[in-house]
């Protein structure tokens, strides 16, 4: 990657919007998306971001987000987690007075972002091809305050989600979220399963990808 010091960040793009996923949901939120991700789900919807981006300084995102009154921040990618650099920008942030999110794809060690941060962790269910990916190390490190994503395909996916959430006792450690891949999986199939089987968490929709065309960039 292109970075050239420390106070630098590849971006792929910096815009505001509402909060489409996690407990934030409907909130607006100003979302800086990092360039590059050594993942390949299969039905990964930012696949524009693996290549494409700028070098930022520090400075000069933070004056892009004074450009809207908003003080909800969150990274996504891409995989923000891959420039540890971000963890010195995510610290500013908080101390500046923002509620700081991250979105990360669960492939890197979460233990170097500061204790404020909101860590979203997108654990690779089977369906995605990247469950050997995971840094399951990760579900140890959870709090109260984060939450652990699983994206689910099929019944393979939640099974295998299942048996993680009892293994690590992720229910009473953190906030769960079950998701489906837009179009693939029908969303009251897993509501079905998650209620039969007594599953303490939270069932979302990508509800930015109902407000505006699921293509659509940028929102």
């Amino acid at each position: 990657m292109p970075v050239q010091s420390l106070q630098e960040l590849l971006i792929h793009e910096i815009y505001c919007s509402v909060q489409g996923e996690s407990s934030f949901v409907g909130l607006p939120c100003i979302f800086v998306r990092t360039t590059g991700c050594r993942l390949r789900c299969v039905w990964c919807d930012t696949k524009h971001a693996y290549h494409e981006g700028s070098v930022f300084s520090f400075s000069q995102i933070q004056e892009a987000l004074k450009k809207w009154p908003y003080k909800l921040v969150e990274f996504t990618g891409g995989e923000p987690l891959e420039q540890p650099q971000i963890a010195d920008l995510m610290q500013v942030l908080v101390d500046d007075g923002y509620t700081v999110l991250v979105e990360t794809g669960g492939h890197v060690d979460i233990g170097f972002v500061p204790e404020a941060v909101h860590k979203i962790v997108d654990m690779k269910a089977p369906g995605s091809k990247m469950q050997k990916k995971n840094h399951y190390q990760n579900l140890n490190l959870v709090g109260r305050q984060d939450e652990v994503k699983f994206v689910l395909a099929d019944r393979q996916d939640y099974e295998w989600s299942l048996k993680l959430i009892r293994e690590y006792n992720l229910e009473a450690k953190t906030n769960l979220l079950f998701s489906t891949v837009f179009g693939v999986l029908p969303p009251d199939q897993v509501v079905e399963w998650m209620l039969k089987d007594g599953v303490n968490a939270r069932f979302q929709l990508q509800m930015h990808k109902y407000i505006w065309d699921p293509d659509k960039r940028a929102v």
